[in-house]
């Protein structure tokens, strides 16, 4: 199973666990509630989905990786406690509640949240001490004599032996209490939380063109050289980075991040060329429609290799754009919602107050809901920029109503309406221009390559990119569909999938 495929695997999971019936129990008893196995080659992107999950289903998360622990953390502290027996008083043993436990309760505290998942990873790589504790964990949903509480899922992931020489197998006994799902790299999958996640052009279109380079682990007398989903992501975010601050990206520092040798540096001398092919293909002028006869008739005789990563470079400049729309849009609806609440407080305030302090008190509480989607471990990066952006943008109203000494209402809702009114033509110019920079590279595509394996792989892309696939749902796109309906798009693709993988 794919890492896409047990995402939703999960979600209905954590749907079906948490469905109540009409007298509020929980449809399946909370003990029949198997917990989840995940087991998986390392860096495939477990935790990542449990973030997802827990985000899209509104429930908070608590994540272990439980070979951090002892047993004395997992189950707590002894500590001996007099009770009475018959009228006799005995010294017994009991255990202070475990930091895992502890740390569920801490998170329903501070998110308001009764229901989550608790996720527990490397559970297969315990020590010898810890390994009964967490066979009852998983038996019973407990550590020592305290059970996690209802509401709360369990899903737990390991990696396969072949892995990790630490792993312990579970036996027949309790494999038979959870639900095993094994996960496989697949690159299709990840391509398409690549694009969402805003994950570096140049990756994206190196693994297009290398796909048996995007999982690999090979273990020789020279040691373990490997290269996975998490190592391409945790490189993108350096490369973004670097490039922002103008340093260099060498060999040295791809291999720090992908540790397999010959595919570093196969990326590094990949990178230099993608960079290349942006001056000389003058990506950022095909954008704004100055299309050139010389770039025509250079493409036209550039290898395939090539007219992948040119196609790359012009997909990974539409997605910049398509995603800033995206949050712009976020941004515009929920700024106007805490406008609308702001002035519905000055006007119907009943003495006389300065209406720059009801925005304090606005941003206040953005700020209080992003800690708390934070706390609960549903924040995306989406979701702190967009909340981020508003504060900005209410913290400057207010500074524009104080700087103009502005208290009456009616005026004040005026001067805060034409700052609005700014945003919204911002956002309107972003859109347009998205939609024309969409255009301009159809035109290169077309006049390039017209109803070609080439035009199929950009249509492609189109579709299955989560921002390009919002905005042309959401403003449209004549020539995208055009090209989607004339070339015959799901026989076609399947037929240049085919053809590429050969290569």
């Amino acid at each position: 199973m794919n890492i896409k495929r047990a995402k939703e695997e999960i979600k209905n999971t954590v749907k079906v666990y948490l469905a109540k019936d009409e007298y509020g129990n929980y449809r399946i008893p909370y003990l029949r509630q198997r917990p989840i196995l995940l087991i998986g080659p390392p860096g495939v992107g477990k935790t990542q989905i449990m973030e997802q999950v827990a985000g899209e289903c509104k429930v908070a998360l608590v994540a272990y990786t439980i070979t951090h622990h002892t047993r004395q953390s997992a189950v707590g502290l002894p500590f001996i406690q007099k009770k009475l027996y018959n009228g006799k008083e005995y010294s017994v043993t009991e255990y202070t509640m475990s930091e895992i436990i502890a740390s569920v309760y801490d998170k329903i505290e501070l998110t308001g949240l009764k229901e989550g998942i608790l996720f527990i990873d490397e559970i297969n790589c315990v020590s010898e001490t810890l390994a009964p504790t967490m066979l009852q964990f998983l038996q019973y949903k407990s550590f020592g004599n305290r059970r996690i509480p209802e509401g709360w899922i369990i899903i737990t992931a390991g990696n396969p032996p072949e892995y990790n020489r630490s792993v312990r197998d579970f036996d027949t006994v309790t494999l038979d209490r959870v639900r095993k799902i094994d996960i496989e790299p697949d690159l299709s999958s990840w391509k398409e939380y690549a694009y969402k996640q805003g994950i570096h052009g140049s990756i994206i279109s190196y693994l297009d063109i290398r796909k048996e380079n995007f999982y690999r682990v090979e273990t020789t007398p020279d040691g373990t050289f490997f290269a996975t989903a998490r190592g391409w992501e945790d490189l993108s975010e350096m490369l973004l980075t670097c490039e922002k601050l103008k340093l260099p990206v060498t060999e040295d520092l791809v291999i720090q991040y992908i540790q397999y040798n010959s595919i570093a540096r196969d990326f590094a001398n990949y990178y230099e060329l993608y960079n290349k092919y942006k001056e000389v293909y003058s990506i950022e002028e095909i954008l704004k429609g100055n299309i050139t006869q010389n770039a025509i008739a250079k493409i036209g005789r550039a290898p395939f290799d090539e007219k992948l990563n040119v196609i790359g470079l012009l997909l990974s400049s539409l997605n910049d754009k398509f995603k800033e729309v995206y949050q712009m849009d976020l941004y515009v609806d929920r700024l106007f919602n805490c406008l609308k609440e702001w002035k519905q407080q000055i006007f119907e305030q009943e003495e006389k107050g300065v209406p720059e302090e009801f925005f304090k008190k606005l941003l206040e509480q953005e700020e209080e809901k992003l800690a708390q989607l934070i706390e609960s471990g549903q924040s995306t990066r989406t979701e702190t920029t967009v909340s981020n952006r508003i504060g900005g943008s209410l913290k400057r109203y207010a500074a524009e109503l104080k700087s103009k000494t502005v208290e009456e209402p009616a005026r004040a809702f005026e001067l805060v309406k034409l700052l609005f009114d700014e945003d919204t033509r911002r956002r309107k110019d972003n859109i347009s221009e998205t939609s024309e920079a969409l255009e301009h590279v159809f035109e290169f595509m077309e006049t390039a390559f017209g109803e070609s394996q080439e035009m199929v792989i950009f249509v492609t892309e189109l579709t299955v990119n989560f921002y390009s696939s919002k905005f042309i749902g959401e403003y449209g796109s004549e020539m995208y569909t055009k090209y989607n309906r004339s070339l015959l798009f799901e026989e076609r693709h399947k037929e240049i999938i085919e053809e590429i993988n050969k290569l």
